[in-house]
């Protein structure tokens, strides 16, 4: 293997470990918010989350649709850990919104959680569904260096 081999390894480790991401969003002046929440995902890319539009990364989503995410085990012994950071664009097309709820629901299910349909995320539900495409990967190294990976 070589090691962009080795790191996209790592990327579909920590993504298929963990159930939580953090999601890091800003509002229109700039001011910070993280926010976990649960996520699905099969191609490593897109992740596909559930959240009230008035929760506040959603409101600062619907204002500035890039943010950053992290995925870890904070289980990990100190320095011991591996983590995945990304940066992304949060946007659901209404086109998009089967093919996405078909994948949120599925690993729901996969989970032993519920599945979704189109009337738990449409008004007057109370969550819609969101989508982000990761722009950048970055894994954390053995060194406390955030080391870039290609990921197609």
């Amino acid at each position: 293997m070589n090691e962009l081999t080795d790191l996209q390894s790592v990327v579909k480790a920590i993504i298929n470990a963990n159930r939580y991401m953090t999601l890091a969003t800003a509002n229109e002046e700039g001011l910070p918010w993280a926010s976990p929440v649960w996520f699905a995902s099969t191609d490593y890319r897109e992740f596909f989350w559930v959240s009230s539009p008035g929760a506040r990364h959603s409101r600062n989503l619907a204002v500035r649709p890039e943010l950053a995410i992290a995925i870890f085990d904070s289980r990990q012994t100190p320095g011991s850990g591996e983590g995945l950071y990304l940066s992304a664009r949060a946007e659901l097309h209404e086109l998009e919104l089967d093919r996405g709820l078909a994948i949120f629901s599925g690993v729901s299910q996969a989970q032993g959680a519920p599945a979704w349909e189109r009337s738990d995320v449409l008004p007057p539900a109370r969550h819609r569904l969101y989508h982000a495409t990761a722009i950048e990967h970055f894994v954390l190294s053995s060194r406390d260096e955030r080391l870039p990976v290609a990921f197609q």
